[in-house]
């Protein structure tokens, strides 16, 4: 079997086992915290918190998020979802009734998951504690993207990285622009 068709498999037995979560608390957990996520609410508000009650360590913990939260958008959304068109999870692997009214538009990346895991990991990184708590909500969101049908587990797979990668950037990013203004 080519790496491809494991894939694809891979998202058709995960997503399928991910759709037919019964937990109660999945079921009120997850569509709250999509709910949060969208738009990047949740990250921004986290940010505020962060830069208002957190002193000099969160108002730096939140601009490592942020920018990286733009910086793992900008990529998923504006460059990776133009370059690579896929549909979304067929509806007869979802086994409940609550498949969301999906975006029309590519299903490859997870632009969610790339915002929730780049302001998370920017976060861990000045601030271990609150990225911490921040990587709960971001694993909700990664497993309720599959849980709605909106995305294959291989598409949060890629936001994560995406979002990964992002953060390595936000970290760079200071020493980057101190040699850019020395030279």
């Amino acid at each position: 079997m080519s790496v491809w068709a494991e894939i694809k498999d891979g998202d058709r037995r995960l997503t399928r086992r991910v759709a037919s979560w019964r937990s109660t608390c999945a079921r009120r957990a997850l569509p709250a915290v999509e709910e949060a996520a969208q738009h990047t609410k949740l990250w921004w508000g986290a940010a505020v918190l962060m830069a208002t009650a957190g002193g000099w360590r969160g108002r730096r913990a939140a601009a490592a998020g942020v920018f990286s939260m733009a910086v793992a958008e900008a990529v998923s959304n504006g460059v990776v979802k133009q370059l690579c068109e896929r549909r979304r999870p067929p509806q007869e692997w979802i086994s409940h009734e609550k498949v969301h009214d999906r975006p029309d538009s590519s299903s490859f990346p997870s632009g969610h998951t790339a915002a929730a895991v780049g302001f998370t990991a920017a976060v861990a990184g000045v601030w271990p504690l609150a990225g911490a708590l921040c990587a709960v909500p971001a694993v909700m969101v990664a497993g309720e993207r599959v849980h709605t049908g909106a995305h294959y587990p291989s598409d949060v797979a890629a936001g994560a990285l995406i979002g990964l990668s992002a953060a390595a950037l936000s970290r760079r990013a200071p020493r980057l622009a101190a040699r850019a203004a020395l030279s």
